[in-house]
């Protein structure tokens, strides 16, 4: 018999520990090759654990709602017969310049907790409490008396996520209807959406909807949830820290539009995928970077870092209506059919909450299709620490004028319009108009005899 150390897995370069949120499997339970020993929650995303080896879980090293970092030990498998496989430990990387500015988990993506303001003292109180349970308290407001008076249903009386959870759920439910707003003067009226959690990010709980109160009739005053807070931040940021400029161009699509039309079916029966624009303008953009390398940088500081992969992020709709940015990392690497695969692939896990921490992050360059909601243009705010994000529009029917051998006509075109807004600090308008229209015209040349 041999004994098998599992190692709390890395799963990110910015990803350093990871909470215990179940044991899937007990000591003395039987594991397979592959079966989910426990699960675990980062900042980002839930995941779960895999062995793999078989054998019998021996130990549990940490407990339920503890912490470990990647590369602890935090489970011991007996397995039968010679050695366990050995694994190495990750080692721990030396941060880059560039990794000390907030990654974008949301519009990219949502930023880090790490450096979120907890007016709580949780050392006063004789209880454990883990990292995830602070953050959610501190989030809302949750003080350390009130935090103290909750029954925790963990080991040893222990509080953790779902108490209180259920604890905000009850006390928000209970507080709905004696809550009074009182303005003066009278507001004007409020038009916002409040957006829900849909991912299982251990520090973005998902709640019961905010209290809303009636006031002067049809208004409504809506509390921005954590999301929304959270966004509202980022992009107040990003405005703040980058001088905004948008550059748009229009472009004649025809020939891309006839030839998605002429290959979707037969592409579909070949690769089980379907195939939209998105891999197409992905395709285009990596292309347009590669001419043009300084619009794929970000800055700290004084300095301006050029990156060396091309990593371009698509923001995805989710059904709640939060929007995630998964990421294609060296797309100009890819063709057009790993791009489909990849576009799709990335799409379809976001939109079920099955993305890696990974995958939000790391991106050079951010594509949003604005079209997708029948929007013919946006101005899109950047995603920092980027310096530049290109907005796609509906592509619509329009007649436009040709210049042909016989002179100019009038035909019906598909046109669509592309707007790019770039850091004014670094990128001048030279360059952000001469990069959005080196994409529209390699979308524009499109071969309608392209083979894929």
């Amino acid at each position: 018999m041999a004994q098998y150390e599992l190692l709390l897995p890395k799963m990110g370069e910015s990803v350093a520990e990871a909470t215990v949120i179940k044991w899937v499997k007990q000591p003395g339970d039987v594991i397979e090759l592959d079966d989910t020993v426990l699960e675990i929650a980062t900042d980002k995303v839930d995941s779960e654990v895999p062995s793999p080896v078989a054998g019998k879980l021996v130990k549990q090293l940490f407990a339920e709602d503890e912490v470990a970092q990647v590369g602890d030990v935090i489970a011991i498998i007996e397995t039968e017969g010679g050695n366990a496989p050995e694994v190495e430990a990750p080692v721990a990387e030396e941060p880059v310049a560039e990794e000390k500015i907030a990654a974008i988990p949301g519009i990219e993506q949502l930023p880090d907790e790490d450096h979120a303001v907890n007016t709580n003292d949780f050392s006063s109180s004789d209880r454990f409490y883990s990292p995830l349970v602070k953050s959610i308290a501190a989030q809302e407001n949750i003080s350390l008396a009130e935090l103290d008076a909750i029954k925790g249903s963990g080991v040893d009386g222990r509080l953790n996520k779902d108490d209180l959870l259920d604890y905000i759920a009850r006390k928000n439910s209970g507080t709905t209807k004696t809550a009074t707003v009182v303005l003066t003067p009278p507001a004007p009226s409020v038009n916002e959406v409040v957006l829900q959690k849909n991912d299982h990010s251990p520090q973005t709980p998902s709640v019961n909807k905010p209290s809303t109160t009636s006031v002067n009739g049809g208004d409504e005053v809506i509390e921005m949830d954590r999301m929304r807070k959270l966004i509202s931040d980022h992009m107040v940021m990003s405005k703040a820290t980058s001088p905004h400029v948008t550059s748009f161009v229009e472009a004649d699509v025809t020939n891309m539009v006839l030839w998605r039309n002429k290959v979707k079916n037969s592409f579909e029966k070949r690769e089980n995928e379907k195939i939209t624009f998105t891999p197409i303008f992905v395709e285009a953009v990596a292309k347009a970077i590669k001419d043009f390398p300084m619009i794929n940088v970000s800055v700290n500081g004084n300095q301006i870092i050029k990156k060396g992969n091309i990593n371009i992020g698509m923001a995805a709709a989710l059904p709640s209506g939060n929007l995630i940015v998964p990421v294609i990392k060296n797309a100009d690497q890819l063709n057009l059919v790993g791009l489909t695969k990849a576009v799709n692939d990335l799409a379809a896990r976001a939109r079920n909450s099955k993305l890696k921490p990974d995958e939000t992050q790391g991106g050079t360059f951010t594509l949003t299709n604005v079209g997708s909601f029948g929007n013919v243009m946006g101005t899109p705010i950047i995603n920092q620490p980027q310096v530049a994000i290109l907005a796609v529009g509906a592509i619509k029917k329009k007649p436009a004028v040709l210049e042909t051998e016989h002179g100019d006509v009038i035909a019906i075109r598909h046109m669509m319009f592309l707007s790019l807004s770039y850091d004014h600090r670094v990128v001048d308008g030279s360059l952000g108009g001469m990069f959005v229209r080196r994409v529209a015209d390699y979308l524009e040349s499109w071969d309608l005899n392209r083979e894929i």
